[in-house]
């Protein structure tokens, strides 16, 4: 089979909001661990190899909006672990920032594929069971951020 017939890598078929979640991981994985600012990490991860093929609009939302409110998204996140936030790893981290955003920000992104885009990025990224970690915190935040969707009556804060 010739190379332009080979079916397509996995990677190939991603989406154009799957690659852009993937570069926002990547880049705030640079933040919580290097501490660099969001000009640096962005400047950087706009000139990775396919970065062309995310949807940019995206990843700015999700870099700029996470690194913005980060102390709220901790806020968020840290009632529902079983652990301090500083034992999470940066990818966990991230992840968890990225998902609680689009919960609150995304409202057009059903909760079930937050959930999902972001137990693969874990499942791909993180520590050999960090996406079942992610995945329950995620669920116990969409029944927060989400009752209606989830067919629950909202939550009085």
């Amino acid at each position: 089979m010739s190379p332009a017939a080979q079916p397509p890598t996995p990677s190939s078929k991603k989406s154009a909001r799957s690659r852009a979640r993937e570069f926002a991981l990547q880049a705030l994985y640079q933040r919580l661990v290097g501490k660099n600012e969001a000009r640096e990490i962005d400047q950087f991860t706009r000139g990775l190899s396919g970065f062309h093929k995310a949807d940019s609009a995206l990843y700015d939302a999700l870099l700029h909006g996470c690194i913005e409110q980060a102390a709220a998204l901790d806020a968020t996140i840290a009632p529902v672990l079983d652990r301090p936030l500083g034992e999470l790893s940066p990818i966990e981290h991230a992840i968890m920032w990225m998902g609680v955003y689009e919960f609150q920000h995304a409202p057009d992104v059903p909760w079930k594929v937050v959930i999902n885009e972001y137990v693969e990025l874990a499942k791909a990224f993180g520590g050999t069971d960090g996406h079942k970690y992610v995945n329950a915190v995620l669920h116990a935040l969409a029944a927060q951020l989400r009752p209606l969707e989830l067919g629950q009556q909202p939550q009085q804060r």
